[in-house]
């Protein structure tokens, strides 16, 4: 098996884990964690400078969950690196769980309590500034929603990034075409999407971010790219992975029934 069907393989599991967690918990948002899976996937198994033994490392790469409600996508990238147990991801949202249902820096593995949209870019822009200033040489990643994009404060933060030249900043946005109430364009429309950043002095490069080996090639033209910060338009599916739950937005914050867990599952397996 190559190293690319290794990925590939790992992001059917993670589907698979995302769905039981769900489904199990009765609550949470599998349409938009199925979305971005590839992405977390070659983020944690290629990309990130990061030792899950030494969570807190000093040079290790930054990652934010902006978009927080994918948190059980994170979970299970989480678990199948050996941060957490993958035995704890079925307590999702129970009480008593270590495993809340935004991400919670009480876990190893997590960077910021995120949830709150919109915010996790600036959080980013802190971080990196901050690298820059300690003359540290880890990258900050962080994965958007396309529809927390709609928020003035990731705009405000990408002027604040721009300005300070902050190159050892990666943005990824989930760009599923949708958000809770209805298709980005049809709440807010974001288009020319990629003109925006650019128009705030990022670079930006478009993907399939459900082709784990487009977003491997993209991550390696982008990185040593200096001078500005940068951006990765991924585009993807909502549900992505399940044929009745693809570019379904019933599913953004609807889980399946255990029958329909099941039979979703054997797509995957």
């Amino acid at each position: 098996m190559s190293d690319l069907e290794k990925l590939e393989d790992l992001a059917k599991k993670v589907r698979i884990d995302v769905l039981e967690m769900t489904s199990n918990a009765g609550s949470g948002h599998p349409g938009g964690s199925m979305s971005c899976v590839d992405i977390l996937v070659t983020l944690y198994f290629k990309i990130l400078n990061h030792k899950p033994d030494y969570p807190n490392g000093e040079d290790r790469d930054r990652f934010i969950l902006s978009k927080g409600h994918a948190a059980p996508a994170l979970y299970s990238v989480l678990a199948l690196r050996g941060y957490i147990s993958h035995g704890d991801l079925l307590g999702l949202r129970s009480f008593g769980s270590i495993l809340q249902g935004h991400p919670d820096r009480k876990l190893p593995g997590v960077e910021v309590s995120t949830g709150s949209l919109g915010q996790g870019l600036s959080i980013a822009t802190g971080v990196a500034l901050s690298a820059k200033m300690d003359h540290k040489n880890y990258y900050t990643y962080v994965l958007l929603g396309d529809g927390e994009c709609d928020e003035g404060q990731i705009w405000e933060a990408a002027m604040f990034a721009s300005h300070h030249k902050l190159d050892n900043l990666i943005a990824i946005v989930d760009r599923n075409k949708y958000q809770i109430d209805d298709l980005t364009e049809n709440v807010v429309s974001l288009e020319p999407f990629a003109q925006k950043w650019k128009s705030f002095g990022w670079c930006v490069f478009e993907v399939d971010g459900n082709n784990i080996n487009e977003l491997l090639n993209c991550f390696d033209q982008i990185k040593p790219i200096l001078g500005k910060p940068k951006v990765i338009i991924a585009h993807t599916i909502k549900g992505k992975g399940i044929n009745f739950m693809e570019g379904c937005n019933a599913y953004h914050g609807k889980c399946l029934t255990k029958d329909e867990c099941i039979q979703a599952c054997k797509q995957l397996r």
